[in-house]
């Protein structure tokens, strides 16, 4: 029997609000399945399961808000018979050395939850009762373990309002009860967010001895080379330059391993695979730096339909777990955004971010002439327990390189 815990979804992040199950106990569910939906201070995350089996029982209900490695269901091995149900020690529990009896026992519902048990709902089941004016106390809910569900209130909803009409509310109260209910909703997010942020960088400066490096580099022939190819395709196809700086990261931490991995407490373990983070900056305020994967391996066409893809889903709220928990280096990319350089704060318990400022025309020394060119700064922020400043160099080289030699992209 496996357990299937609360995942970590980055440095960030200590617990997480279970939104919605996507199984139910008697499912066959395979490796990279999304079987739940957990909320976050930062997103709602998709989350994916990691072993081949048949889901037992689900331990955790829609509404409830567990830590990072909490036990939400338990599954069934390929091949494993079921033994019935888990005989889990409630919280406080004594131990027993006698065995238990056990019988079948006839499916039935369950019990009305007595006066006092907590009402399981899940957040956004909660969060339109509010709007639609449903009383929750007064509904049945039809998700595992009893979990009110959206559909329950959109129901009871629907119910009333044909039975009884809700009279108006009374001339003294404000009826915009639904505007400020979500910009507070909002506001409070925003709140989360800050601070999950502030605690991950916090626990960086404190805990990451950093050191920082930067390099100009010319992006004449990136960009000349990035306009041939996309002349001949359709503009919602042509790859836009930061692709060839994440490709570029990409095959750099590919050759210089000690920038590609985790720093745990036994030391750095190098990662096998290239998952480029994205810094994403969101429309309400917070970034979120989820990854891309394999970056290494993909085609530049491919990036540029991961990146599409993962802004998009990262700026309405819609993750998944693997995106959260994998990169192995970040980059932060500031575009158009008006600084020349920027220095990043290294994510934990990664070891590097790549930071690229904007691209400007500069004067510049080429082959003994002054030339004016295209040009950006790249800096490094890495972490001196696991490499050290002429590595670094060389790093930061390497991306300048293969810059300057795009068809190797």
């Amino acid at each position: 029997m496996i357990d299937f815990v609360m995942p970590t979804l980055g440095a960030d992040m200590d617990e997480g609000t279970l939104d919605e199950w996507r199984v139910t106990p008697g499912d066959t569910v395979t490796r990279g399945q999304i079987v739940a939906v957990v909320e976050t201070t930062k997103a709602a995350v998709e989350i994916e399961c990691w072993h081949d089996g048949v889901v037992q029982e689900l331990l955790v209900p829609v509404g409830q808000t567990v830590a990072v490695g909490t036990p939400l269901a338990t599954l069934l091995e390929p091949g494993e018979a079921p033994g019935g149900p888990s005989a889990r020690p409630e919280p406080g529990a004594g131990d027993t050395t006698e065995p238990v009896e056990t019988s079948p026992a006839p499916t039935r519902p369950a019990p009305a939850a007595p006066v006092g048990h907590r009402l399981w709902v899940s957040p956004v089941a909660r969060r339109t009762a509010a709007a639609l004016g449903v009383d929750l106390k007064g509904l049945t809910g039809t998700g595992p373990q009893g979990a009110i569900t959206l559909h329950d209130v959109e129901h009871a909803a629907a119910t009333a309002h044909h039975e009884t009409p809700k009279p108006p509310p009374p001339p003294q109260q404000p009826v915009s009860a639904e505007p400020k209910s979500a910009a507070q909703k909002a506001r409070e997010r925003g709140a989360a967010m800050r601070a999950s942020i502030a605690a991950a960088m916090s626990r960086s400066k404190r805990e990451i001895p950093h050191y920082y490096l930067a390099d100009e580099i010319i992006l004449d022939t990136a960009l000349d080379w990035l306009t041939d190819q996309n002349a001949g395709r359709p503009i919602t196809e042509r790859v836009l330059p930061a692709v060839l700086q994440l490709k570029a990261v990409g095959l750099a931490a590919r050759k210089f391993t000690e920038f590609n991995g985790f720093w745990h407490d036994e030391g750095f373990v190098p990662a096998s695979g290239q998952h480029v983070g994205v810094a994403i900056s969101l429309r309400g305020g917070g970034l979120v730096a989820p990854a891309i994967h394999d970056v290494s391996e993909k085609t530049l066409s491919e990036l540029m339909s991961d990146l599409t893809d993962l802004v998009a889903r990262a700026r309405a709220g819609s993750l998944r777990s693997s995106e959260m928990s994998d990169p192995t280096i970040t980059v932060t990319n500031l575009g158009e955004q008006g600084v020349d350089s920027v220095f990043g704060v290294i994510y934990p318990e990664q070891v590097a971010i790549v930071g690229f400022g904007r691209p400007a025309q500069r004067v510049v020394a080429v082959d003994g002439g002054i030339r004016v060119a295209t040009t950006t700064y790249a800096s490094l922020a890495a972490d001196h327990r696991a490499s050290d400043g002429a590595r670094g160099a060389l790093f930061l080289a390497e991306i300048n390189r293969l810059l300057q030699q795009p068809g190797e992209l």
